[in-house]
């Protein structure tokens, strides 16, 4: 029982990005090729709520839903994420489909995201075969 609220949930969200036209192409092309806003105002406020709720953990040491102390590492930068980003930036412009909603573009029936899921499936496979031969 207690999974079905988060697949609950799952759905709600979907729903609000659809909606929303947060995981409409047009609008992510319109991000890209910088002619409307709307994208880029949600992603500002996503990283704004991400701060302001990483501050908040830090601060007052807020557990996890079963009690457990929430750990947030410190990561180092190096090259490899400049190229790793810009072959995900490709990737988006490309497609026009983030990884995120993938799920929700196929639940609207977009069937055609399912080669961007299988796609993305077969990237992050491929990455866990060659990762050790990449920048670190």
């Amino acid at each position: 029982m207690n999974k079905i609220k988060f697949l609950l949930l799952g759905f709600i969200f979907g729903f609000i990005l659809i909606k929303a036209e947060v995981v409409s192409w047009f609008r992510i092309q319109e991000m890209f090729r910088f002619q409307a806003f709307q994208m880029y105002g949600i992603i500002g406020c996503a990283v704004v709520v991400g701060i302001i709720s990483v501050w908040l953990i830090k601060k007052y040491k807020i557990k996890s839903i079963d009690g457990e102390e929430i750990k947030i590492a410190d990561k180092q930068f190096s090259k490899g994420n400049i190229f790793g980003g810009l072959i995900f930036g490709f990737g988006w412009a490309l497609t026009g489909a983030c990884p995120g909603p993938l799920y929700a573009l196929i639940g609207s029936g977009l069937l055609v995201i399912v080669v961007v899921l299988l796609s993305a499936i077969l990237g992050t496979y491929t990455y866990g075969i060659i990762k050790d031969k990449l920048p670190h």
